[in-house]
């Protein structure tokens, strides 16, 4: 049976690739981080031979290497978000990490994921695209709920785009919140759900209790996330899950724009039900 090594990060986006894997017969090598990822997969390794789990620190990457040697292992992938403010946290690198770090000319996303593939390239294991094996969880073009923006909310679609895409060049982050064309938040490291909810917070502290005194800007939140320009579909693939619909619910935004064919959407029906209850729109373009 074919092996695949997963480097498995935060969130549900592991879950869905070991269910993918077993679909297509594969025996799969789990580099679990410890500071990153769920629990839950320990039961999935213990219910299922297929799946081989081992634990590791973030910081070690000589580690990773060696079980991936000692496992077979050629072609691998990374799925769930590993955090970038992890980088500057307490956790000590091992001398292979330290050494790539040093060497690294900024320590954005990519410029690190980037040298981790050389180091695997380098040791016999090919990294491969996160989504090799979910491409039909991949955004399709179009309107994909029951309402379509309004006019207003194409405005800032569209304005949103531009903002989204030159922060996407620079690698700060995918996603913009926009109203009434004007940028609200802005993603660095926090992440898309936590962008939506400061810019839910900061609408919220601009209420005013004189009806005769309304907000400059309309209430209405518009989200926009995007891929970056050469998106490297290896690693940082834009992902839409259930979360971010009931966190621009409570943000109070009521349209989401993301990019066809480069955003995964977790559970498709869960997501696009919830968004429908909450008049909600979302285009893929």
């Amino acid at each position: 049976m074919d092996k695949l090594g997963l480097i498995a990060g935060n969130g549900r986006f592991p879950f869905l690739l070991l269910d993918a894997a077993r679909a297509h017969n594969l025996t799969v090598v789990v580099a679990a981080i410890k500071e990153e990822t769920d629990p839950e997969i320990t039961l999935r390794a213990s219910a299922d031979p297929n799946i081989h789990l081992h634990w590791l620190s973030l910081g070690e990457l000589s580690r990773l290497i060696e079980i991936f040697h000692h496992e077979g292992v050629t072609r691998a992938t990374m799925a769930g978000q590993v955090k970038h403010k992890q980088i500057f946290s307490s956790i000590r690198p091992d001398w292979r990490l330290a050494k790539l770090l040093l060497n690294l000319r900024t320590r954005n996303t990519d410029m690190l994921l980037g040298a981790i593939a050389k180091v695997l390239a380098d040791e016999g294991i090919q990294l491969i695209s996160s989504t090799q094996y979910l491409e039909p969880l991949l955004a399709q073009p179009g309107i994909l709920t029951q309402r379509a923006p309004n006019q207003q909310e194409q405005q800032d679609i569209d304005y949103g785009r531009t903002v989204a895409r030159g922060i996407a060049a620079f690698d700060l982050g995918q996603t913009v919140v926009i109203a009434a064309q004007a940028c609200v938040a802005v993603e660095a490291m926090e992440g898309t759900d936590a962008t939506i909810e400061r810019a839910g917070t900061l609408f919220r502290s601009l209420d005013q209790p004189d009806p005769l005194s309304p907000p400059t800007l309309q209430r209405h939140l518009t989200v926009v996330k995007v891929a970056k320009p050469n998106q490297d579909m290896r690693f940082d693939v834009p992902v839409i899950g259930l979360a971010t619909i009931q966190t621009m619910q409570a943000a109070g935004a009521t349209c989401l724009a993301i990019e066809a064919g480069k955003t995964l959407l977790f559970d498709p029906a869960a997501i696009l039900t919830a968004a429908n209850i909450a008049n909600i729109a979302i285009v893929s373009a």
